[in-house]
């Protein structure tokens, strides 16, 4: 069987086996967040989303250095050369370890200062915050010095793991839940205990797996210097960029909770749920895809790793309007459904956010070609720089008295000049793309957009003249949103060729059934 044939296969493959572990914890997060709600209250719901953002945000190192560990595993595995590979293991594990010492160091200092100064939080909770606070440490400890262990499962490609390990964390979640709406114990000190619990024993498992199956990961500390040098160069590039990443995400829950009420912080922290939800979808397909993109470069074969990557891009698009359209329409009621306390500004917050991440597919999906090139000099310069800006304009604007909302404006603004114009550039002048097949990339997914959005806006504002309930009336918006996306993707999505395949797939798939 060929190489591409091959991989296909793995990446589908690999796909199913994420889209299950995906399934699973996001129906079980779904029930779990709306009893937590209900159970914390909106207040300490928020609480415990700006507390934690306080250490989230002092994340940004791991999430830089994460990019590097798991872009050398790769490339190490496509190179063929074992005894690389296990100096990158060990050499990525001393430097995470060390990694997470520096962090615990600044969150028991500048991020505790930050906590008892700046921080809004009702006289009676700040016992809870302090529990919860060093708590957050300690997690973000174990998940510093757990990245070389998933890297290793990603450049692997055992997805499979993940899905098996969902089954037994969707039943400690469970778990959770009941234990907090039983007995009298304060319940978020309760809530961050367990998660912590629940947390350590997942990384245990996932290091005990590595160690078994994967010779690498037996852990001999070796400490390759020129190794390092190499991580280093490449992850210092991408530490501007995760800075920015966690200024605009963590750091965005720790200002609204200085402007407002902890409840805008539920609110902001319950449409980023939504989302996230969402855009496993896209992350799944792409983790899939990625160590495919970057082994097909390491082999030489750049022509393949563009087109997969191009085409990558396009499906993860449709997979995210696929969830977002229907999720942007029936907005209102489903929070309501699901949560059935709907915090003030959730709605919209929600509404505008599917709206960003629709252009962030692109900027994110597209950064994987800079990843396998090994060249993210330029992107780490430029692409922070735009965003850098988002978090002082939101702060004077909330200092004016601007709605909360203006953020989500804001980030749409920048996502869509790095998607449509940044991006493109950078792909031309370093990865000698052609501008035209960037192009060619865009068109089917602006024409399923414009497909797609008619019969649903149509029905969504003469729905009331039609006399339904609203149940009714928000089924019917979620059906028709689905079926038009799924119906403006096979006629203007799908070129001839890929229809054929589809076509192929699924007669095999019914006479498979039906012999």
């Amino acid at each position: 069987m060929s190489e591409p044939v091959t991989s296909n296969k793995t990446i589908a493959k690999n796909t199913v086996f994420l889209y299950f572990r995906m399934m699973i914890t996001m129906v079980v997060s779904l029930y779990t967040s709306r009893v937590i709600l209900q159970v914390l209250g909106v207040d300490d719901y928020g609480i415990y989303q700006a507390v934690g953002g306080i250490v989230g945000f002092m994340g940004f190192l791991n999430a830089a250095l994460a990019t590097g560990s798991s872009r050398f595993l790769t490339f190490a595995m496509g190179e063929g050369d074992f005894e690389k590979l296990k100096r990158t293991f060990s050499t990525n594990v001393i430097i995470h370890l060390g990694l997470g010492l520096v962090v615990v160091l600044l969150a028991e200092t500048v991020g505790l200062w930050f906590l008892n100064n700046k921080m809004v939080v009702p006289e009676e909770r700040w016992y809870a915050v302090q529990w919860v606070y060093q708590l957050s440490i300690l997690t973000a400890f174990l998940n510093i010095t757990q990245v070389p262990y998933n890297a290793a499962i990603i450049a692997h490609e055992r997805m499979s793991i993940y899905a098996y390990v969902s089954i037994v964390e969707v039943v400690l979640k469970l778990a959770i839940v009941y234990m907090l709406t039983v007995g009298d114990f304060d319940k978020l000190i309760l809530y961050a205990i367990l998660l912590t619990l629940l947390c350590a024993g997942l990384m245990a498992f996932y290091r005990w797996y590595c160690m078994r199956q994967f010779p690498e990961s037996k852990m001999n500390f070796t400490f390759d210097r020129n190794l390092f040098k190499e991580v280093a160069s490449f992850s210092g590039w991408s530490l501007f960029s995760n800075f920015v990443t966690a200024l605009n995400s963590q750091g965005i829950l720790v200002l609204l909770n200085m402007f407002f009420a902890p409840a805008v912080v539920a609110a902001r922290a319950i449409s980023l749920q939504v989302n996230n939800a969402a855009l496993q979808f896209v992350d799944n397909f792409r983790l899939a895809a990625n160590p495919q993109i970057t082994k097909r470069y390491a082999m030489g074969d750049e022509e393949g790793s563009m087109r997969l990557l191009l085409q990558s891009t396009t499906f993860s698009y449709y997979l995210m309007f696929f969830l977002g359209l229907p999720i942007c329409f029936v907005a209102e009621p489903l929070l309501k459904m699901w949560l059935g306390i709907v915090p003030e500004y959730a709605v919209i917050f929600l509404q505008l956010i599917i709206v960003q991440s629709l252009f962030q597919v692109f900027n994110t999906s597209l950064y994987q070609a800079f990843y396998a090139k090994g060249r993210i000099k330029e992107n780490a310069i430029l692409t922070p720089l735009m965003g850098c800006l988002r978090f002082p304009i939101i702060y004077l604007l909330f200092k004016m008295g601007y709605s909360p909302v203006a953020l989500s404006w804001l980030s749409i603004i920048n996502y869509m000049f790095l998607a449509l114009v940044l991006k493109p550039i950078l792909l031309v002048k370093i990865c000698d793309y052609k501008l035209s097949d960037i192009v060619k990339m865009f068109v089917p997914c602006v024409n399923v957009t414009i497909v797609a959005l008619i019969l649903p806006t149509l029905f969504y504002y003469y729905k009331s003249e039609l006399g339904l309930s609203e149940n009714v009336q928000a089924i019917l918006l979620l059906i028709l949103s689905f079926a038009s996306v799924a119906l403006a993707i096979w006629l203007v999505g799908l070129d001839r060729t890929m229809k054929e395949k589809l076509l192929v797939v699924v007669k095999q798939k019914v006479l498979r059934r039906n012999p």
